[in-house]
């Protein structure tokens, strides 16, 4: 028989629905349990269950990670033939990194299970992310951190590398990996990590006509700018420096505040602000998704105070998070 330890935090598949509101719902998590059972009556697993907290994704901040984290540690996961954390949707491709990143070494498989619908929707996706996680916990022999997930508009459940997951695409449901390659090979790392995210990395995403003038660096550790989806931003002087990403790169520098770009393919062929960006002197993160490059930053500058050793901690593929 298959121990399995779970780990219910909130999010769409623990909540129900009361007068036309979604919100987390205490007795909704252990639902997950009485539908797999109902479905699979004959399953060799045994359960045991914790619940750290009971949030709605989106209220996320990084302590919550921490608290996760802390949770399972103390569960003592080597006794477990797998760990399942259900999860929110909204931010499950960073709670995903940061998994990914703390447990890379772990020996038992961890499972980031969600649903885009209350299990009591008929149209659900979450008890059958939930029994793929189970499946691959009783039949297969993986280690690492994955999150199973059915589109809804597909009827195969793809499973995840976690830190190669991105946010669900506007006004979708759906998920998926970078570059649609979904699972990769493990890549185990011996990094000792403390489980702490620092709340100091500033995340500017870019658009037409943003002003770099609202930006206050005073309680700011380190700057990761996103990027559009060709490697770009803004870099013309044309419209003032305060529009100009090379301007915003200056003057994070002197104010020995550090900035990175992601994501950006390592290709043979480039934009001409491209290229500019890349010659400015900042950090960039190559072939990296926008939340495991926030997340592992979020962790390097909570785990370590020399440049050097952040720069070397970012360049680092910990869990395959790099192509």
């Amino acid at each position: 028989m298959k121990k399995i330890l779970v780990v219910f935090t909130g999010g769409t598949i623990g909540s129900s629905i009361y007068n036309g509101v979604i919100n987390t719902d205490e007795n909704t998590s252990f639902l997950l349990l009485a539908q797999f059972k109902q479905r699979y009556p004959n399953a060799d697993v045994t359960f045991s269950t914790l619940q750290p907290y009971q949030i709605l994704s989106e209220n996320l901040s990084p302590k919550v990670w921490t608290t996760l984290i802390s949770a399972i540690e103390n569960a003592t996961p080597e006794n477990y033939d797998g760990i399942i954390v259900t999860h929110g949707t909204d931010t499950l491709a960073y709670t995903s990194a940061a998994l990914g990143f703390y447990f890379n070494a772990l020996n038992v498989p961890i499972f980031l299970v969600s649903s885009y619908l209350p299990l009591s929707d008929e149209n659900t996706n979450g008890l059958d992310n939930f029994s793929f996680a189970i499946e691959k916990i009783t039949t297969g022999n993986l280690t690492g951190v994955f999150a199973p997930y059915r589109n809804p508009s597909e009827k195969f459940v793809a499973l995840h590398s976690a830190t190669r997951l991105t946010c669900s695409p506007q006004l979708s449901s759906n998920f998926f990996s970078m570059e649609n390659v979904a699972l990769v090979p493990r890549i185990v790392s011996s990094a000792a990590l403390k489980p702490q995210f620092s709340e100091r990395i500033l995340l500017i995403k870019p658009y037409p006509a943003l002003n770099y003038d609202y930006f206050d660096l005073m309680n700011v550790d380190a700057v990761l700018h996103d990027l559009y989806h060709s490697g770009t931003a803004c870099t013309t002087l044309e419209w003032g420096e305060n529009h100009s990403l090379l301007a915003f790169i200056k003057r994070c520098q002197m104010q020995k505040v550090e900035i990175y770009l992601a994501p950006i393919s390592n290709s043979n062929d480039t934009y001409q602000s491209t290229l500019e960006l890349v010659n400015s002197g900042v950090t960039i993160l190559w072939n990296i998704t926008i939340e495991a490059a926030y997340v592992k930053l979020s962790l390097a500058y909570s785990n370590f105070t020399d440049k050097t050793a952040i720069i070397s901690f970012m360049q680092q593929n910990l869990a395959s998070e790099y192509i």
